[in-house]
């Protein structure tokens, strides 16, 4: 077995692990700066939409131009009087994006731009956006990201309670703040091929958060009916459990994004890749971190509220410090190997599925199992 694949199998059974809910607080810090300077930056800088939000034109070149990026795009803000955005292709043409202009100034940047460029005016092509169709994409946008916020908490609320649904929420929204904090911070154009990666990581990011509340879910059932463990420390255990399955899946998805926007969009400079792959890059990337550190210690907090989960932490803790053996644990509280090995016989009786007692058990001691005598 590889070393990473050891690793995952100990923090599976809960030999390893790193304390994520103790040091929620410092989590929650690094999480609300980060949101405050997406937030500052959104306020500050704004979102750079594409035409296809705000309306406008977009000219297309014939192939293997001999003008420059920056040529073409100083031409187009002199005959439009408008910032241009302003990409070479892959078979040489151009790319140019003026925004906020209609018919008839389009048609003179066109002929402009046939004069700066040397070439024809009819052998550049031009394609016209309206901005009520702009406005309507954008409408529908937020419309989808409402419809999906909302079937996300329903969803979770049924298939296991109210406090995971809010956990995952906050999740969420912490997500898309981040992710389009971002987009303003670097002056990406937003383009409907960004809309389409922004739900695609909250996607990611609910699956991943699914997958620690699964666990969660199974390893504290009948969970007040033992005093060993606090909500908080199998909450703790369960992000240990799923924890390397969720670096492996981030890792995996990363890699492809990563090289469309770092190697696609930056060294060949296919800049269409970069709308959709900075949100998902940056997305995926927010997603595994609230799934982590966010989302479950989240919930921690939320269920350590509740009277029964309060009275079981102070019989945890009044326990320990009696220094007295714990009783067997409930169906669903999962006990360490090592706790397993040195703890008392119904210890190591802790099981997932429910207890047979037609099962034996050795007693320990070198004795077999059976009646006692």
């Amino acid at each position: 077995m590889s070393k990473l694949g050891n690793l995952g199998a100990r923090l599976h059974h809960g030999e390893v692990g790193y304390d994520f809910i103790k040091n929620r607080k410092i989590w929650y810090g690094v999480s609300i700066l980060i949101t405050v300077v997406a937030i500052v930056g959104l306020a500050v800088r704004g979102l750079h939409m594409g035409i296809e939000f705000q309306g406008g034109a977009v000219f297309t070149t014939p192939k293997n131009m001999s003008a420059s990026v920056a040529q073409a795009e100083t031409y187009a803000e002199e005959a439009s009087g408008h910032d241009a955005i302003v990409q070479k292709l892959g078979d040489g043409s151009l790319r140019i994006q003026i925004a906020a202009i209609d018919t008839s100034t389009s048609d003179k940047i066109k002929t402009a731009l046939s004069e700066d460029l040397g070439v024809e005016a009819e052998r550049i092509n031009a394609d016209l956006v309206g901005p009520s169709w702009g406005e309507q994409i954008a409408n529908k946008a937020w419309q989808g990201l409402g419809i999906f916020l909302f079937l996300v908490v329903i969803y979770l609320a049924i298939a296991f309670e109210w406090r995971m649904a809010v956990a995952a929420f906050i999740a969420l929204i912490h997500d898309i703040t981040i992710t389009v904090g971002i987009y303003a911070l670097v002056g990406f154009e937003v383009t409907p091929g960004t809309v389409i990666g922004l739900l695609t990581i909250l996607g990611y990011s609910l699956y991943d958060t699914v997958v620690v509340f699964d666990s969660l879910k199974e390893q504290t059932a009948d969970i007040t009916k033992q005093s060993r463990w606090t909500y908080s420390e199998i909450a703790n255990r369960s992000i240990n459990s799923t924890l390397v399955r969720s670096v492996n899946t981030t890792v995996v998805a990363l890699l492809p994004v990563g090289a469309l926007l770092f190697i696609g969009g930056g060294v060949l400079g296919a800049g269409m890749l970069n709308d959709i792959s900075l949100s998902l890059f940056v997305g995926l990337a927010a997603g595994a971190y609230s799934s982590i550190f966010i989302a479950t210690p989240l919930v921690a907090d939320l269920k350590e509220l509740e009277p029964s989960m309060r009275s079981l932490k102070k019989r945890v803790l009044a326990k320990r410090a009696l220094g007295a053996d714990t009783d067997g644990e409930p169906r669903g509280v999962r006990v360490p190997e090592d706790d397993r090995e040195n703890g008392s016989d119904d210890d190591a009786a802790a099981v997932v599925g429910p207890r047979d007692s037609s099962v034996s058990r050795s007693r320990g001691h070198g004795r077999s199992s059976g009646k006692r005598r």
